[in-house]
């Protein structure tokens, strides 16, 4: 990736003698996933937890190593802080536990913040801000969110996202089907086996092009946006007091224009075009 390596190799130098690299309880020496590095006496190993299956964000390369903005991301924290990164491919209802219980230190997945996560684990800042959208089958007569809340409607949902939550608070006349993978969400939708699926707009907006003879996608924000953040574990200030600062500067240093160019160029200026908010806008 073109990154900006004469301002950003200043900055990082000049923050990692500040900073340093400190001990984290849920560090260890052991080996990491593929794709991951052993650490050394001078750079302590920070494991990371993600879900791999959702790109560009969170996926895998052609050989099986983790790769994505959030992959680029989090090791460019590291480089920023002498951590080695070592990724750890988590399964989404194990990434809260996996930093219960200490076997990861942090997990970026993509995860929006809200209050009953906050009860489990400690948000950084929010580093990028999403809203949800609706990939609706072309016979479903849906037209907006609203249109799903009555019987006879099945929303396709997947277990434990935003989109879990929206449907069961707000759309109880409808039969939610919850799925553990968006694949098998959209499939659903493009089978006719549900009116609708419910998840980010960048999601929605990719699904719909793989299948327009199908779908439509309702591109009408139908609540507030959500915030994503890094997850660490309650109590850990000095790691999140280290990810605040680099997300604060990655705001104004040109690290997200970086990574939108790299995995999401096609993506930003659809959105633009549209007038939806990008995820990096955070104005």
């Amino acid at each position: 990736m073109a990154r900006y390596r004469l301002s950003w190799a200043a900055a990082a130098v000049a923050f990692a003698v500040v900073a340093g690299p400190v001990a984290l309880t849920g560090c260890s020496s052991s080996g990491g996933t593929p794709g991951g590095t052993s650490s050394s006496p001078a750079n302590p190993k920070l494991n990371v937890g993600m879900e791999l299956a959702y790109p560009p964000f969170e996926t895998k390369d052609d050989a099986g190593s983790p790769t994505g903005l959030s992959v680029d991301f989090i090791k460019d924290f590291g480089a920023a802080n002498g951590y080695d990164v070592v990724i750890q491919n988590t399964a989404w209802d194990g990434l809260i536990p996996s930093l219960q219980t200490g076997k990861v230190d942090a997990v970026i997945s993509s995860m929006t913040i809200t209050a009953d996560r906050a009860k489990q684990v400690d948000f950084s800042d929010p580093y990028a801000v999403a809203q949800l959208a609706l990939l609706v089958n072309k016979n479903s007569g849906v037209g907006v969110a609203a249109d799903l809340n009555q019987s006879g409607k099945k929303v396709a949902v997947k277990t434990g996202s935003t989109g879990d939550v929206y449907a069961t608070k707000n759309l109880a006349g409808a039969e939610i089907i919850r799925l553990a993978d968006e694949s098998a969400c959209v499939t659903e939708v493009v089978q006719g086996k549900a009116d609708a699926f419910i998840y980010d707009q960048l999601t929605i907006y990719r699904n719909q092009k793989k299948n327009p003879d199908t779908t439509k996608a309702v591109f009408i924000p139908f609540q507030d946006p959500e915030h994503w953040g890094i997850a660490v574990k309650k109590g850990n200030t000095t790691l999140l007091t280290q990810l605040n600062a680099f997300i604060a500067a990655s705001k104004t240093n040109g690290e997200f224009d970086t990574l939108t160019n790299k995995y999401l160029a096609e993506e930003k200026a659809t959105f633009d075009s549209l007038g939806f908010k990008w995820f990096f806008d955070f104005s």
